[in-house]
C-alpha cells in the first residue's frame, strides 16, 4: 500500500469513527425524545431549526437542508408536524410558488419541552462515547470545536 492508498484509508477510518458517534447519539437522542415527548429526531431539528430564526419563517428547501431530507420526505415531514399544529406554512408574498414554515405556538411549547431532555441526551451519549477508546478522541475533538465556537 502506497503513501496515497494509506491517506485514502486515514480517512475512511475517521469517516467510519464519525458515522460511529453520528449512530450512537443519534440513537440516544431519539429513544429520549421519543420516550419524554414524541418526537423523532428530525421531527426536533426541524422545530430548532425553525426556532433559530427569530420569529421569521424557512422556506420548504432551507428546511430540507437543515434536516439532509429530499424535497419529498421534507415535505411529508412537515405535512405531519403541521397536522400537530406545531408549524404552519405559509405562502410567499413575493412569489406565490414559495412556501414558508412557521413555528406555531404549540411548536414552540413543545420545544421548550423538549430542549432539555435533548440536551441531556447529547450530554450522556458524548459521556457514554468518551468511554469508547476508538471515539474518545473524536468526542474531546467535538469539545474544543463547540469551545472555540
Amino acid at each position: 500500500m502506497g503513501i496515497a492508498d494509506d491517506a485514502v484509508e486515514i480517512r475512511a477510518q475517521g469517516w467510519r469513527t464519525l458515522a460511529a458517534l453520528h449512530g450512537l447519539i443519534d440513537t440516544a437522542l431519539e429513544r429520549a425524545l421519543q420516550a419524554e415527548h414524541g418526537l423523532s429526531v428530525v421531527e426536533y431539528t426541524v422545530l430548532d431549526a425553525l426556532s433559530r430564526q427569530d420569529g421569521w419563517h424557512m422556506r420548504m428547501q432551507q428546511l430540507g437542508r437543515a434536516t439532509a431530507l429530499s424535497p419529498s420526505a421534507t415535505t411529508r415531514l412537515v405535512n405531519r408536524l403541521e397536522d400537530r399544529a406545531l408549524l404552519t406554512r405559509v405562502l410567499c408574498q413575493d412569489d406565490r410558488r414559495g412556501i414558508y414554515t412557521e413555528l406555531t405556538k404549540a411548536g414552540e411549547k413543545l420545544l421548550r419541552a423538549a430542549r432539555p431532555t435533548h440536551d441531556r441526551a447529547l450530554q450522556d451519549a458524548l459521556q457514554e462515547a468518551e468511554q469508547v477508546p476508538e471515539l474518545a478522541s473524536l468526542v474531546g475533538t467535538l469539545g474544543s470545536v463547540g469551545a472555540a465556537a
